[in-house]
């Protein structure tokens, strides 16, 4: 009790001396006894039962025990430091995971710690503790890196290619301008016609996963504790570099090529036709595909924070769509020439397809400079395609070829715009959004021709734009058909040709944008130059047969005017049989109207006239050498015109049966 006594009885500095000597002397008997933990703590309990002033031990177990538990969590992150000697024997994260729940767990400890007020006010403890995060935390950035490349799955391109749904459209391609050697164009019936394939559309079931799923996890309780303990830089740009690589790998293996702008220029025209359907199905299997699905990534990895999230989808996405954009500016911006029209309107198409898309996925404020490009190309493209449609035009209207086509048949130029302007109608919608704001200075040309302008009040832009292109094809054609000598041949020409047009427009989508007025005007020009034809052909063998100046009625005719009436009519049919047996008229149905319209004109007016005045040469010498056909001879050699191959008629009078 003495004890006690003079124990209490200390005050001031002294009672304060004291009591640390009491509780030090308490510390070093339970010291010296080298008990376990557990006994440890019981020992100093009991201690403390003894005397009030002990009371405060128990302060002294809290912090024991926080410090055997900082120690423990501390050991468990060295062992595993990367400089470490047993580091370098551990099994790789996925293959060990009750040593990675450790490890994690001894994480989860510090950073308790870390936040832990009594703590962070003791200097020594907070910079152990911040030394074994900073180690903790290199190994979770290397075990992250790790889990993201060890987990990628590779692209099956060939399954995605599968789900694209293709559009085939018959239209002969040529790799030259269309001021070039029309002949090099073919029909689209014929066998060696070339398709142009359209953009496919993307199913809406199509999911890809580039990752394992059971990795998802794992990500996430690693990205949880970098992005707590401060190193959420760090776990974006590993996340970001890792995942920029894979989405750059799936580019090479869609086939699309890192190319400047200056070398997407340079390319010539098959390779880069290649390259721009390439092209639009890598934005739709990117875009609908690839980035969804990296997006589903990141928000499972990182659901912890909305802006970690889209700090890491941006940083990872933006790469692969700005390459795909940069490839999109450069054919926009690139030299304009007809046979590029189409594959620019697919590619706009794929672009304008996908934009809510790009707009959804990029809709935070760091991801919207992408959207922004994306719609500035999107508004390049449309321009290229407008542009590209008005130097088409330009050309038809300035196509100026000198030479005329052999036997009257169908231009060049005449089938390569019809087949063209078929597809152009295929892309109507889109072209109709693109010429909505243009004014058509040139429309005013169609008002002067007759009836044409009853289309133009209520047709939708490519409408009017196709009247007036067909307009600048007609008038093109009427100066090619002058660089025919015989005006005969003319009108065999322009039938050709604009009964090709009309059937082309009947055949198609073109037959509602031009309308019925318009196809029953050209089939009323077909009969004109029809009538023209026989008037201009005919009209010299028909004159042969008239009974002016033969000299009065068929009893007292002059045989001298008869023997050159007939001579002359022979000289005239021989010669227009071997010049048109070598005129090809391209349709059969026309071919024979015009053998009938002649047959019609030549053989009764023949017949009438060797019924009248045959019966005066045939009893004389030499009959056969003036008449020398008979009205069936005339008609079946009427069947040989028109066939493309030049023909001559024998100087003998053919027997008939």
């Amino acid at each position: 009790m003495a004890t006690t006594t003079t124990i209490s009885g200390g005050g001031g500095a002294g009672g304060a001396g004291g009591e640390d000597r009491v509780m030090a002397t308490a510390q070093q008997i339970v010291k010296s006894l080298n008990t376990t933990k557990e006994v440890t703590e019981d020992m100093l309990l009991i201690f403390s039962s003894f005397d009030n002033r002990l009371s405060n031990i128990s302060n002294l177990i809290e912090t024991k025990t926080e410090v055997d538990q900082f120690e423990a969590a501390e050991k468990v992150i060295m062992r595993w430091d990367s400089n470490s000697e047993a580091s370098r024997h551990t099994l790789p994260w996925d293959e060990a995971p009750e040593e990675a729940a450790e490890y994690l767990a001894a994480v989860d400890e510090i950073l308790q710690m870390t936040e832990d007020l009594a703590i962070r006010s003791d200097g020594e403890m907070m910079d152990r503790a911040e030394s074994a995060l900073q180690v903790a935390m290199t190994r979770l950035e290397d075990e992250f890196r790790h889990i993201l490349i060890r987990n990628t799955v590779p692209l099956d391109a060939d399954r995605l290619y599968g789900s694209i749904r293709r559009v085939s459209l018959s239209f002969p391609t040529n790799e030259g301008e269309i001021m070039g050697d029309f002949d090099s164009f073919v029909d689209d019936d014929q066998e060696n016609s070339c398709y142009h394939e359209r953009g496919g559309s993307l199913g809406d079931d199509v999911c890809v996963d580039l990752i394992q799923p059971d990795a998802v996890a794992e990500l996430k309780e690693i990205a949880d504790r970098m992005i707590r303990s401060g190193y959420e830089k760090e776990c974006c740009q590993v996340y970001s570099s890792v995942r920029r690589d894979v989405l750059d790998e799936c580019l090479a293996i869609l086939g699309v090529e890192k190319l400047s702008i200056e070398e997407v220029q340079k390319i010539e025209w098959r390779s880069l036709d290649e390259k721009m359907k390439k092209w639009m199905q890598a934005v739709k299997i990117v875009v609908r595909v690839l980035l969804w699905g990296e997006k589903r990534l990141c928000d499972q990895a990182f659901s912890g924070s909305d802006l970690i999230k889209e700090v890491c989808f941006t940083e990872t996405a933006k790469g692969c769509v700005m390459q795909l954009l940069n490839f999109g500016e450069a054919v926009a911006i690139g030299r304009r020439s007809s046979e590029k029209l189409f594959r620019i309107l697919d590619m706009y198409d794929a672009l304008a397809d996908v934009l809510p898309d790009l707009e959804a996925l990029f809709s935070d404020e760091l991801g919207q400079f992408v959207w922004s490009e994306a719609r500035g190309v999107l508004a390049g493209l449309g321009e290229a395609a407008k542009g590209t449609f008005a130097e088409f035009e330009n050309a038809v209207r300035s196509e100026t070829s000198r030479r005329p086509i052999q036997g009257g048949e169908i231009h060049p130029l005449t089938r390569y715009v019809m087949n063209y302007v078929k597809l152009v109608v295929d892309y109507s919608e889109t072209l109709n959004t693109l010429l909505e704001s243009e004014d058509d200075d040139e429309s005013d040309h169609l008002q002067n021709r007759d009836g044409d302008n009853l289309q133009l009040g209520n047709a939708p832009p490519i409408g009017r734009r196709l009247l007036l292109l067909m307009s600048c094809l007609e008038s093109n054609l009427t100066e090619k058909s002058k660089l025919y000598e015989d005006n005969a041949m003319q009108y065999i020409f322009l039938m050709n040709n604009i009964l090709y047009i009309v059937q082309k427009v009947k055949d198609s989508e073109l037959g509602k944008i031009l309308g019925d007025h318009w196809v029953r005007k050209r089939r009323g020009q077909i009969r004109q130059y029809a009538t023209s034809y026989l008037r201009a052909s005919w009209s010299k063998v028909l004159a042969c047969l008239k009974d002016e100046g033969i000299g009065g009625s068929s009893s007292n005719a002059s045989k001298m005017a008869l023997k050159e009436r007939f001579k002359n009519f022979n000289a005239c049919f021989e010669d227009i049989y071997r010049i048109q047996t070598a005129w090809k008229v391209h349709d059969a149905q026309l071919r024979e109207e015009l053998r009938i319209s002649i047959s019609e004109k030549v053989i009764p007016a023949y017949r009438s006239f060797m019924g009248r005045f045959g019966n005066n040469l045939e009893s004389g010498r030499n009959a056969g050498k003036y008449i020398k056909y008979t009205p069936e001879d005339l008609e079946n050699y009427l069947l040989d015109l028109f066939e493309g191959s030049s023909l001559v008629l024998h100087h003998m009078r053919r027997k008939t049966a």
